[in-house]
């Protein structure tokens, strides 16, 4: 018996089609094929099933069965993984005492890497491929190249980077009428192009095209926390500046002789309160936000009280290594800092566990 076997070792079946794989039989191998056929006519396996059907119905002298596997598209290990246990469905399948044999069909190199995991469960006797043939006159070669060119991808891959090698002539030219220096082209040239390359290969542009539809998004939402992140940008250049002012008067307190702790401990103290003024403003921006989305939990209230917690601290342990605090105030400002997050940490702990925010109430809005 002859089992012509089709493979799709993408599963363009599976994923363009409602056809369960996989597929034994000369009349649902076909309505595979038309529905694919239907839903993505471009689609090569669409030949490759035809192609399967086409075979069966030229061999007359001997039992010849159809069927049609399919891996997923994972990659070439576990889609050649998925094919074998297709095919050991198939086999199972046959009704037959005589001895299979396997004729596959594909469309190409990439499907054909899954033969050495056929033929380790069935004899092959062949393997074809399907090459579609295609006019090559001059209305072929137009419209083929339309529509290459009017895929996006394309457009960014191919077209983008011959435009910018395109413009070296023009730009030689303008420099030569600047008197500018003819190096100074092929730098500014080598450098769109790397930028290119770089956007492309980081993908710069998929994550500017994402920041700036969540900002979109959150701008026709209403949502507080665009005003609320400007404002903490604001306040964070502000606190920079202010940590530098604070590291200069440092300086020139101490003739400029000043150690990394010192250094550090300047700039901390200097821009500590702008900070902390930057983190409170976005997280009340925040936690107004999930307020006006009925999404707000107690803990959520924790933040603020956190960032200011934070806050005192560092500004006493700075102060203290500039000598502008003592050992009492900087022992206060530990145990204040350490006190206020603890309770903030407690007292929304208790009040959630006692007022939980997905509690049922009854008419009169009592818990039940």
């Amino acid at each position: 018996m002859l089992l012509v076997l089709c493979v799709d070792l993408d599963d363009d079946i599976g994923r363009k089609t409602t056809v369960g794989t996989p597929v034994v039989g000369r009349d649902p191998v076909e309505e595979a094929a038309v529905a694919l056929a239907t839903t993505d006519p471009e689609d090569s396996d669409v030949n490759v099933l035809f192609q399967g059907l086409h075979i069966a119905e030229e061999i007359t002298d001997e039992e010849v069965e159809v069927a049609a596997v399919t891996g997923n598209d994972g990659g070439d290990v576990s889609a050649n993984r998925e094919v074998g246990e297709e095919v050991d469905e198939v086999l199972a399948s046959l009704s037959t005492g005589e001895g299979v044999t396997a004729l596959v069909v594909t469309d190409g190199a990439q499907d054909e890497s899954v033969v050495p995991v056929i033929r380790s469960r069935v004899t092959i006797d062949g393997v074809r491929r399907v090459v579609v043939r295609q006019a090559q006159d001059l209305e072929s070669v137009y419209y083929t190249m339309k529509q290459v060119l009017n895929d996006p991808e394309t457009r960014g891959t191919v077209l983008v980077p011959l435009g910018i090698l395109l413009l070296i002539y023009p730009l030689a030219v303008i420099a030569s009428m600047l008197e500018l220096p003819g190096g100074a082209v092929f730098g500014i040239v080598s450098a769109m192009l790397g930028l290119y390359f770089l956007s492309r290969g980081l993908g710069i542009a998929e994550t500017l095209d994402t920041l700036v539809g969540r900002a979109r998004n959150s701008l026709y939402a209403g949502r507080v926390t665009i005003i609320t992140y400007l404002v903490a940008a604001v306040l964070l250049v502000i606190g920079g500046v202010d940590g530098l002012n604070q590291l200069e008067a440092t300086q020139m307190e101490t003739n400029g002789t000043l150690g990394a702790i010192e250094v550090a401990a300047a700039l901390v103290h200097g821009s500590v309160q702008w900070f902390a003024a930057a983190g409170i403003t976005t997280s009340l921006g925040q936690i107004t936000d999930e307020y006006l989305a009925d999404r707000l939990e107690w803990r959520y209230l924790n933040a603020p009280f956190y960032v200011l917690s934070i806050a005192i601290v560092l500004d006493a342990v700075s102060a203290y290594f500039l000598d502008m605090a003592g050992l009492s105030v900087l022992a206060a400002a530990l145990t204040g800092g350490t006190l206020l997050g603890l309770v903030s940490t407690l007292v929304f702990a208790i009040v959630e566990s006692r007022f939980p925010q997905d509690a049922e109430t009854d008419r009169d809005g009592e818990p039940v």
